[in-house]
């Protein structure tokens, strides 16, 4: 086993996040944030999809793509993005939506718009 298997994926992923941050800082939308840190994660070595369609099925009714998942890592870890001034309630709802639905266990919600990251960063576990 190498030092980098050790290291769960989720702490990876935030160090590219942190990268990320560091060199932009807040401020910015969150379609910025997202293509940086896509290109960051691939750099990386990650297996990344960006905007990975989420089906959404009700009774008869199946939507092929109901909602996107801003970066799915390595088909385990969702990662919903965000640029704004707090994170709440809906937000959080939100990740646990995408997870539940693509039956994920591991998510991170992220928000890039806040002066320190550690202070945008919420894990998230089903």
């Amino acid at each position: 086993m190498t030092p980098q298997d050790s290291v769960t994926l989720d702490y990876r992923v935030l160090g590219c996040a942190l990268e990320v941050h560091k060199a932009l800082g807040p401020g910015l939308l969150e379609s910025a944030y997202k293509e940086c840190l896509y290109y960051k994660l691939i750099k990386s070595g990650f297996l990344v999809e960006k905007e990975k369609p989420m089906p959404l099925i009700f009774e008869e009714v199946k939507l092929e793509c109901g909602y996107r998942i801003d970066l799915l890592i390595e088909n385990k870890l969702v990662l919903e993005l965000k640029a704004v001034e707090a994170l709440n309630d809906i937000h959080l709802a939100q990740i646990l939506t995408y997870m539940r639905l693509g039956n994920f266990n591991l998510g991170l919600l992220i928000n890039f718009n806040v002066r320190i990251l550690k202070n945008g960063i919420k894990r998230v576990i089903l």
